[in-house]
């Protein structure tokens, strides 16, 4: 017996330490890995807008301004330059914990990008989701063959993490379900860097998606059907070139095709107010300013088209107004650091 007691107080303790190197070494990147990890944890079934696509959406879409303002209780599940293909598993794994009324999706990836596998930001498409048997379909259909066991299993990509961990690390350890479950996804940028201003000179080319991009949009449309789910296709604001624009109109007939909306946004500039000066982190992202108007846009399309309801005031979902309390904070003192950064000016 106690030979037994000996062997199985090893055995909890190695499964124990094992667990914790598991939780301390895992990626915490806020590009993806956290925007899937953090979905188990939401109250069931109250994500009514889920937002996907790449990091288009995380960075310009701020779901606390669309709670403030509309009470749409949206929730942005997306990876840096995540595909298409990883948009239909990952819209698969939202629909086992949530029930969503619409899903938006952003169309950059298959409007810019031509190729078949995309690996520079895999990392952050596929440690945030847990294994099953969708996510092994996801890297089979993602990855070439010969790199899968790079990523899987997943303590393979972080194994060796030991000396670039953070504060943040260990502090994820305490952290209470009740406290995570007022992050969203949205990863707000504060940079400010003017962009020129785009100049389409054949807007309206086709042939831009690639044959693996259009069998994956239609198969997202074709669960959304089959789930009684509304989808809206978007493209947030960036500088654009004319190679996206042949992705775009193959897009918008896939759309039409379809019934389904299409939003271009990039057609859009001067309707949003959008100042190339002042509102850009990058050519591909929106800065605090930029989002905000960018939001308040899209949350009235989303009130003025489709049946999403106001949740304010429902204690079901008062993580929501837990997360505009934390993007506030956030803001208020990210512009006290930059105005000590300057001087003290605005």
């Amino acid at each position: 017996m106690k030979k037994k007691l000996t062997i199985l107080f090893f055995a909890v303790l190695l499964s124990s330490s094992l667990w914790l190197a598991n939780q301390v070494l895992s990626i915490k990147s806020g590009f993806g890995v956290k925007q899937a990890r953090e979905m188990y944890i939401q109250p069931e079934n109250t994500i009514d807008v889920v937002m996907m696509g790449s990091s288009h959406i995380h960075c310009n879409i701020d779901t606390a301004l669309l709670w403030r303002t509309y009470g749409i209780a949206a929730y942005d599940y997306s990876g840096a330059e995540q595909t298409i293909w990883e948009n239909y598993y990952y819209l698969q794994e939202f629909c086992k914990y949530q029930q969503p009324k619409l899903v938006v999706l952003d169309v950059f990836m298959p409007a810019r990008f031509r190729n078949d596998y995309h690996l520079n930001w895999y990392i952050d498409n596929v440690l945030g989701m847990r294994f099953s048997l969708t996510k092994l379909k996801m890297m089979v259909v993602s990855c070439e063959r010969g790199r899968i066991l790079d990523y899987f299993p997943a303590f393979m990509a972080y194994h060796n993490r030991y000396g670039e961990l953070t504060d943040e690390d260990f502090s994820y350890l305490t952290r209470s379900v009740y406290d995570r479950q007022s992050f969203k996804g949205f990863t707000p940028c504060f940079n400010v860097e003017p962009q020129p201003y785009p100049v389409i000179e054949n807007p309206d080319a086709a042939g831009g998606m690639t044959e693996k991009s259009r069998l994956y949009l239609q198969k997202i449309i074709d669960y959304t059907k089959e789930k009684g789910i509304s989808l809206l296709l978007i493209a947030t604001p960036y500088v654009t070139m004319d190679e996206d624009y042949k992705g775009f109109n193959d897009i918008a007939r896939k759309a039409k095709e379809n019934g389904i909306l299409f939003d271009n946004a990039n057609l859009k500039y001067e309707e949003l107010g959008l100042d190339f000066g002042t509102d850009f982190n990058d050519y591909s992202h929106l800065n605090y300013l930029g989002e905000g108007k960018y939001t308040l846009y899209l949350g009235g399309l989303i009130k003025n088209c489709f049946d999403v309801p106001d949740r304010r005031g429902d204690e079901r979902y008062e993580s929501w107004d837990r997360h505009v309390a934390e993007i506030d904070e956030l803001v208020a003192r990210t512009v006290e650091e930059m105005q000590k950064k300057h001087g003290g000016q605005e």
